[in-house]
C-alpha cells in the first residue's frame, strides 16, 4: 500500500476514534445508520468516556457496531488505546511486524465501515 493511502486511512481512523464528526442529530437520517440493536463494547465505552465535545451515545454505538463487524474483540481492546494515545496508531501503522500489519489492515477496514455506517 502506498504511503498516501496509509496516511489517508490514518487520518480517517483518528477522526472516527475522536468521535469528532458531529452529533448524529446534525446529520440527515440518510447518512447515519444506527443499528437496530444497540452495540456496546470497548470502543463505544472509550468513545463515550472521551473528552471529545461531539461524542454522543448514538455515534459511539454506531462506531461500536462497525467494530463488531470488522474487528476481533482483542483488536477492539487494542484500538481503545488510540483514544488516549493517537501516536500509538502511527507507530503500529508504520511497524513492519506482521502482527501489526495484519492488525492495521483490519483497523483500516473498520474505519471504512464506520465511515460508511456512521457518516
Amino acid at each position: 500500500m502506498s504511503i498516501l493511502r496509509h496516511l489517508t486511512y490514518f487520518v480517517c481512523i483518528l477522526a472516527i476514534a475522536g468521535c469528532g464528526r458531529g452529533a448524529p442529530q446534525e446529520r440527515t437520517s440518510q447518512r447515519l445508520i444506527v443499528p437496530a440493536q444497540v452495540s456496546y463494547g470497548p470502543i463505544s465505552k472509550a468513545c463515550i468516556q472521551s473528552d471529545r465535545k461531539k461524542a454522543s451515545r448514538e455515534l459511539c454505538t454506531c462506531i461500536q457496531a462497525a467494530a463488531d463487524k470488522t474487528l476481533s474483540r482483542s483488536d477492539q481492546r487494542k484500538s481503545v488505546a488510540f483514544y488516549n494515545n493517537p501516536h500509538l496508531a502511527q507507530q503500529i501503522r508504520q511497524s513492519e511486524r506482521s502482527n501489526d500489519e495484519k492488525f492495521w489492515e483490519a483497523y483500516a477496514a473498520y474505519g471504512e465501515e464506520a465511515e460508511r455506517m456512521c457518516g
